[in-house]
């Protein structure tokens, strides 16, 4: 099995501060960002950042859905881990300033991808469909943040 790694990032006219608090708001913000392919979102835990546990169903493709618990961490400041107990998923956000009333956001998203050929396309073809999952998650964030 190879780690398969996907990784999207926008730089948003708002201020790094603004940006994380809006991605850290599962309870209210995070639900308006995620785009059709999520479902089922649900937090059962907390609701703002560390200690927050949330679910959703995420449709990569057509066959492909995976059933994600989230476990949120904080480790550094700017900085949100979510951690899919159900596989081996790690998904983290990390956002910091980019000048004047400006951030940049990170999101990467690792995993430990399928053995063969199944693997191989995998970790060919997986990291560009969700980049532009996350990619469209990016855009709401800054429509949402930008007003």
């Amino acid at each position: 099995m190879a780690q398969v790694e996907a990784t999207t990032e926008r730089i948003i006219s708002a201020d790094a501060e603004t940006v994380f608090d809006a991605l850290a708001d599962y309870e209210g913000t995070r639900a308006k960002l995620l785009p059709e392919h999520f479902s089922e979102y649900e937090v059962r835990e907390g609701g703002d950042g560390e200690g927050t546990l949330v679910h959703w169903k995420l449709q990569a493709t057509s066959k492909r859905v995976r059933d994600c618990l989230l476990e949120v961490t904080e480790p550094v400041e700017g900085e949100l881990v979510e951690k899919d107990r159900n596989s081996s998923m790690v998904t983290t956000w990390r956002v910091t300033p980019a000048g004047e009333g400006r951030s940049k956001a990170v999101v990467t998203t690792v995993w430990n991808g399928a053995g063969g050929i199944g693997g191989f396309f995998e970790k060919t073809f997986a990291p560009k469909g969700l980049g532009r999952i996350y990619d469209s998650v990016l855009e709401r964030l800054a429509a949402h943040v930008e007003k």
